[in-house]
């Protein structure tokens, strides 16, 4: 006989999930597990529509990460329609990489100031009522507006390039069907502060120094909570730099050691399968050379800050080397540092969206190129939470007839698991009675990878948050719902 603990659902994430803590007779955990509850059936959903409608069609997946699914899928048309990898015009590459650095730089921010931040600065024991991004307000006016400007700014370069800021409809198959105006450029460079792109970066930079300061503050919280090793997978361009939008698949050990050496993405399947178990709809991906068992892997800040060898842009690359020195130039396992890699991640979006304002290929012409046809092409990309694959086939009258999307959350899902395992093992264990805090917890391990679980599943309804404590015979001894 065991008792049961049950978090439905794990809150300030996207989406819907459960966690389940199995305790023995003598109040140690004998399993703990995160569940996704919901049922994702997109694959099924596209067969049948014609290639064309993909990219579109896709970004219904997710209202917080449409743009990564947008690219994604425009990135396997491009090669259906015999325009590879990498061989776009200039001005469509540049207004997609514009498009995709702008989700970064939203979506990092959503998660950092609205989401991560205020665990890190009211502390996991905080009353819930002020834990929140409300209470980060009342408390830090000025933090708040910060995270508030950067997102807006990184949704209003998404609506220029995509059209609209939720649902895009800029990249098309073999390109994208608009670049900017000299107008719209200026908007971002030129208005007056704080909406420019160079306040953008300076606010980006102060974020990190925060995070330095709490770290420093709080550095054995920080650097022990939920730390354990694994490997880490992500895109690195061909010369190993830091790259959202194209490269090629890079795989580490928790020391360091290659596992995948550069690989081309179009041929994944060969490197990467799935497992499936009973417990969850979100399947289990991992590396076919070390088997399922040790072959799990994390992606996501973390993983790419661990995977690529420098970032190129001058302010994130120093931040960069900073942050490598912490450990010694050895791949960082501590599950919290995830925030610090995003900090950093938003600093090169924004130098990136700089640089790429001031290129003129932005407000060029030439938006689209054709090839030969092909039957088959996958897309990869790096989403905020991490490596996305986007991969199909079509028949001769050009419908989809096979679809299959591994998204960052699922790359993500042991980690996920190996993350509540540990937080179980060391703050509840033995202990006699559920506590907020303890809770808590729990769900700040899965929020450190930012789990956008309507990727992979689709909620329908409300779901309170409940919580039952069972003894070792099975009877109901607390309660609680919120």
């Amino acid at each position: 006989m065991v008792r049961k603990i049950t978090i439905e659902p794990v809150t300030r994430v996207e989406g819907h999930g459960k966690v389940t803590i199995h305790l023995d007779e003598n109040g140690k955990v004998a399993q703990a597990r995160f569940h996704v509850v919901e049922f994702r059936g997109f694959e099924r959903f596209v067969q049948g529509r014609p290639y064309w409608e993909i990219p579109v069609l896709v970004q219904r997946l997710c209202g917080i990460c449409p743009v990564s699914h947008h690219l994604a899928g425009a990135k396997a048309m491009d090669v259906i329609v015999g325009v590879g990898p990498g061989k776009l015009t200039p001005t469509a590459e540049k207004i997609r990489r514009l498009m995709h650095y702008g989700q970064i730089l939203q979506s990092h921010s959503l998660h950092f100031f609205h989401l991560a931040s205020p665990d890190l600065l009211f502390g996991f024991d905080a009353d819930p009522a002020i834990r929140n991004i409300i209470g980060l307000a009342k408390s830090n006016k000025e933090l708040a507006v910060h995270g508030v400007i950067l997102r807006k700014f990184g949704q209003e370069i998404i609506k220029a390039t995509a059209g609209k800021k939720i649902h895009g409809t800029g990249a098309i198959p073999g390109g994208v069907n608009k670049s900017l105006t000299s107008e719209e450029r200026d908007y971002f460079l030129k208005s007056p502060a704080p909406f420019n792109v160079d306040t953008m970066i300076e606010w980006a930079q102060q974020a990190i120094e925060l995070f330095k300061k709490i770290h420093r503050e709080n550095r054995q919280v920080i650097d022990n909570f939920a730390h354990f090793p694994s490997n880490h997978l992500s895109l690195v361009r061909k010369d190993g730099a830091l790259d959202f939008y194209h490269g090629v698949l890079r795989a580490v050990d928790a020391d360091g050691r290659k596992i995948l050496n550069d690989v081309d993405y179009q041929d994944y399947l060969e490197y990467i399968a799935e497992e499936v178990r009973p417990w969850s709809y979100m399947k289990f991906p991992y590396l076919k050379k070390l088997g399922k068992e040790k072959g799990w892997y994390r992606v996501g800040p973390l993983a790419r800050l661990n995977t690529c060898d420098y970032i190129p842009s001058p302010r994130a690359q120093k931040e960069f080397e900073e942050y490598k020195a912490y450990t010694d130039g050895k791949p960082n396992n501590r599950t919290l540092h995830s925030h610090w890699a995003r900090l950093i991640e938003i600093l090169h979006a924004a130098e990136v969206i700089k640089e790429l304002l001031l290129d003129p290929d932005i407000t060029g012409g030439k938006l689209v190129k054709k090839g030969r046809k092909k039957h088959e092409g996958v897309g990869l990309l790096e989403a905020p939470r991490g490596t996305l694959f986007h991969h199909y086939r079509i028949n001769d009258d050009d419908q989809v007839i096979m679809a299959n999307l591994i998204v960052s959350t699922t790359n993500n899902n042991e980690a996920y698991n190996q993350a509540v395992k540990y937080v179980a093992e060391e703050f509840i264990s033995g202990k006699p009675e559920i506590t907020e805090g303890m809770l808590n917890r729990v769900e700040v391990a899965i929020r450190a990878y930012d789990p956008c679980l309507s990727c992979a599943t689709h909620a329908v309804g409300q779901m309170p948050l409940e919580v039952d404590l069972y003894d070792s015979k099975g009877q109901l001894i607390d309660r609680k719902r919120k």
